[in-house]
Order: structure tokens, then C-alpha cells, then sequence
């Protein structure tokens, strides 16, 4: 299928993906990047679980699938070794990277579990609901550490780590339910509730040296919160259509987003501009990922393909290099 939208002129031509990834027969809903850059996994809306290298587009091995219930997204442990999955039948499961086989699996919700975010040392990893509840679970024994724990949203739809452990942050798929909570990470005692958007909040994301939180929503919004003090630092307002997704470079200066339009957006986050034109995709996109050193990025889409793109060929057309360099700083555009 061809990536060209019906919008396209010559005076604005469509970027190519660098590579695509062919194999998937279901849409592909989840997807990240490898710590290192050589591999990818991707998971569909069948269940299944894929390893690809990144360099060529070919897959590893033989397709992951437990069988039991429907995967929803995926998460990569800190160290590369186990994919953490929430699925349709309330469980948290990890797939071991090397042998591709379910090696835990957590039962606790009453619902389908969406969200599901590691902990940075590894050890514990957060999970929300469509029940209304978010759990920390204990890595090495499957034990509930917290929870379960209502979160007041009717359907959890994502959860964030802060970088320094400390605080969870959750945001909730309902009508209404426009608010992010942020929680004590030890306690899950309320630490505050974010107020500004006007749709519910699809996803967050957290920058690395911790000073600012980032959502996304229906409303078409990109949201940056100063998390020091909680107020609102800028709203980033290009796209027109909802944003399903976002992720940030681990540098602190590039962000990407997914829009109900079929593109992916990337933004300085240095003065909240967009870098170069939208990146056409032949369906939704309902995942993103940016490899560790800021250079790919990767996109599962709804047309069963997956795609990588190069940010740093994008970056320097636009003329800044430098939001490659490593940086970790806040944005402070606002």
C-alpha cells in the first residue's frame, strides 16, 4: 500500500520510511526499540509478538504468542531481557527475549489492562486498568507491592514511572475524564491533580532529568507541566485531529507524536516548534518509539506494517543538529 496521501503535490513531497517491517496480518499496536538500536519488537492486535532487526528489516526468529488472551501494549525492561505485556483477561505477563516464552504471569485485575511501565532499576512494574485500579507488582515474586489502588479514573489508560521512582503519574479513557493524577510511588497517597485539558488524555511521558511531564489528549493538545510546581509550562497546538501517542528522546530535546490523521509529528522541544513536515503513514498509527541515541524512530501502524524513519537526516534538513547531542535538559520555551 502506498504511503502517499491523497494530499500530496510535488512541492511538498512525502518522506519515505527508512525501513519497513512486513509480517504482521493484524493492525500492530505496540512497538519499541531495543536498548542499543540493532532490534525492534512489535506486537499486533492478534497477539502476536515479533523480534526484528532493525538494520535490514528481517525477522528474528519465530513469532512469540501465549495463546491464552489478546495482547493491548507492550513494555521493555530496562536491561532488554523481558517484554511486559497487559492483556484482555486482566493479566500482566513477561515474555523471556531469548526464548520468546511467557516466564510470569500476574493475575490481580478484574479487567483488561492497558498500561504497564517498568520501573527504571527493573524491580517493579506499574499496570492500569479498564477495572479503575492501578498495581505495582514485585518483578522477582509476581507480588502485589501496591494495590489494588482506584486510581477515581473508570478506566486507567496510562501510567508513567516518574524518572526518579518516586511518583506515578495516570490518566483515564472516558468520556469526561480529562484530569492526570500524580501519586506518591511508594504510598500511592494523591500527590496532585492536573487540570487543562478539554478531552480525555491518551498518553504521557516523562522527561528524563524529571522536571517535566508531558500529555496528550483528545483535544487535539500536546500539554507540558512543570513539575515542580504543576502549572501548565506550554500547549503544543499543530495537529488537528486527536493524539493517540507521544514519546520523548532521551536527550530531553525531541518529541513525537501520533495523530488520529495517519501522521507522526516531530517537535523541538527546545522552542515547542514542529521539526520538518508530518510523516504520512497508509493507516492510524498507534505506537511510537525512539531508539536510545535519538537518531530512529520507529511506528506500528494500522495498515499490519511497522516503519522506521531517520530522525537525524530529518533533523539536520531543518537544520538542527543539535537535538542529537545529549542534553537530558528541560524544555524551557515557554
Amino acid at each position: 500500500m502506498s504511503l502517499l496521501p491523497a494530499s500530496g503535490t510535488r512541492e511538498t513531497p512525502v518522506r519515505k520510511p527508512h525501513r519497513i517491517f512486513k509480517g504482521h496480518t493484524e493492525s500492530v499496536i505496540g512497538i519499541k526499540h531495543f536498548p542499543g538500536g540493532q532490534r525492534i519488537v512489535t506486537c499486533s492486535e492478534a497477539g502476536l509478538l515479533r523480534v526484528w532487526n532493525s538494520r535490514n528489516g528481517l525477522q528474528i526468529r519465530k513469532n512469540w504468542q501465549d495463546g491464552q488472551s489478546p495482547v493491548n501494549r507492550i513494555a521493555l525492561s530496562p536491561d532488554g531481557k523481558m517484554v511486559g505485556a497487559g492483556s484482555d483477561d486482566g493479566a500482566v505477563r513477561l515474555w523471556d527475549i531469548e526464548t520468546g516464552k511467557v516466564i510470569a504471569e500476574w493475575m490481580g485485575h478484574s479487567k483488561r489492562v492497558w498500561p504497564i511501565c517498568w520501573s527504571r532499576d527493573g524491580q517493579r512494574v506499574v499496570s492500569g486498568s479498564e477495572d479503575g485500579t492501578a498495581r505495582v507488582w514485585n518483578v522477582k515474586d509476581g507480588e502485589t507491592i501496591l494495590g489494588p489502588i482506584n486510581t477515581g479514573h473508570r478506566n486507567v489508560f496510562a501510567v508513567i514511572y516518574s524518572p526518579n521512582e518516586a511518583m506515578i503519574a495516570t490518566s483515564g479513557y472516558e468520556e469526561g475524564d480529562k484530569l492526570i493524577r500524580i501519586w506518591n510511588a511508594k504510598t500511592f497517597a494523591l500527590v496532585t491533580t492536573l487540570k487543562g485539558h478539554t478531552g480525555h488524555v491518551y498518553c504521557l511521558a516523562w522527561a528524563e532529568d524529571g522536571k517535566s511531564l508531558i500529555s496528550s489528549s483528545a483535544d487535539c493538545s500536546i500539554r507540558i507541566w512543570n513539575t515542580t510546581t504543576w502549572k501548565q509550562n506550554a500547549v503544543l497546538t499543530d495537529q488537528t485531529q486527536p493524539i493517540r501517542v507521544i514519546e520523548m528522546s532521551l536527550n530531553g530535546r525531541i518529541l513525537a507524536s501520533a495523530s488520529y490523521d495517519n501522521t507522526v509529528r516531530l517537535w523541538n522541544l527546545e522552542n515547542g516548534l514542529p521539526i520538518g513536515s508530518p510523516l504520512q503513514h497508509a493507516g492510524m498509527v498507534n505506537c511510537i518509539s525512539i531508539s536510545d541515541d535519538g537518531r530512529f524512530l520507529a511506528t506500528g501502524c494500522e495498515d499490519t506494517n511497522s516503519y522506521t524513519w531517520d530522525v537525524s537526516a530529518i533533523v539536520k534538513e531543518a537544520g538542527f543538529n543539535n537535538l542529537l547531542s545529549d542534553s537530558n535538559v528541560s524544555n524551557t520555551f515557554a
